[in-house]
């Protein structure tokens, strides 16, 4: 047992390394994968006690359902198959296995469910919440102008920096997954709001780079905006399911329904793929289809 643990040890910090540097992911991405990989592991040898390599197809479906029997969503299962999936493929790349125990492994479907969508009176029924004459509402009203306003991730947010901020210019710079960078126009409202909040920033040491600060003076983490946000809906009195992402998921629905090009929206999201936009802006698929083949009206073939 001391060896398969030692091996699926290993084995994991060795996947790490190639998922964070090879595959450029993000680090709360990265510590995801590995939590879920950390599950699987302790089933298998639980249950069976074997190494990484000697896992076979039915030891997996058998943690599959376990995890089906356990009230895991299908979102869930399906995310944590597919963790397992790319683990394997890890291990053949590095010729650590010869064939995949996860070739003919389906993952369940997962409903495709849409978050709620904000109003702009409910948008501006939250940033009425906020005392922007303290130092935390002024902090909290830029968060959620710039959460709209730009259309962040909350870990786009939380890692924007002082010299990302080009406000002469009209567009703030951010960092998005797998590092890649992309520009984002920033309205007035939002400026103005940030230029309000940088009179009360106080950082704990002089050079942190970090924009959006806690009481200590020391970057804000994703849960601290999470606990900011839903408390403001809580006292706007918005009976929604609100998190950081629904100010992200309003904005591109807005600017759609404005009727920017679905291409514009793709950009400013960070999307690398234009089906992912679609999910987010709930477009119907006559209306994705058809920009798809004007895509492809003048390809040379």
């Amino acid at each position: 047992m001391a060896e398969s643990h030692k091996k699926w040890e290993v084995f994991a910090r060795d996947y790490r390394r190639y998922i964070r540097l090879e595959k450029h992911l993000s680090e709360n991405t990265v510590d995801a994968y590995m939590r879920d990989l950390e599950e699987f592991a302790h089933y298998i040898m639980r249950w069976f006690d074997v190494p990484p390599e000697r896992v076979e197809q039915p030891m997996i479906e058998r943690y599959m359902a376990w995890l089906y029997d356990e009230g895991r969503s299908r979102a869930s299962q399906a995310r944590r198959l597919s963790g397992i999936k790319s683990f394997y493929n890890f291990l053949l790349l590095g010729d650590r296995i010869e064939q995949l125990p996860t070739e003919y492994i389906e993952a369940p479907k997962a409903r495709r469910t849409l978050p709620d969508v904000l109003t702009l009176d409910e948008i501006d029924a939250l940033v009425r919440t906020f005392d922007i004459t303290t130092a935390k509402g002024s902090r909290d009203s830029a968060i959620v102008e710039v959460l709209y306003s730009c259309g962040l991730r909350v870990s786009e947010l939380c890692s924007l920096r002082l010299d990302n901020l080009f406000f002469g210019e009209g567009y703030i710079r951010i960092v998005g997954k797998g590092d890649k960078q992309r520009l984002v126009p920033v309205s007035s409202a939002a400026r103005d709001k940030i230029q309000l909040y940088m009179e009360h920033r106080k950082p704990k040491r002089r050079s942190e780079p970090a924009l959006f600060l806690n009481n200590r003076g020391e970057p804000l983490t994703r849960v601290m905006v999470f606990n900011i946000i839903k408390q403001a809906a809580l006292l706007a009195g918005i009976d929604k399911q609100i998190s950081p992402h629904t100010l992200r998921h309003s904005f591109a629905t807005h600017l759609l329904e404005g009727g920017a090009n679905i291409r514009q929206v793709q950009e400013l999201l960070g999307h690398e793929s234009i089906v992912t936009t679609e999910i987010y802006t709930h477009l119907d698929r006559k209306h994705l289809t058809q920009v798809v083949e004007d895509s492809f009206v003048d390809v040379e073939i």
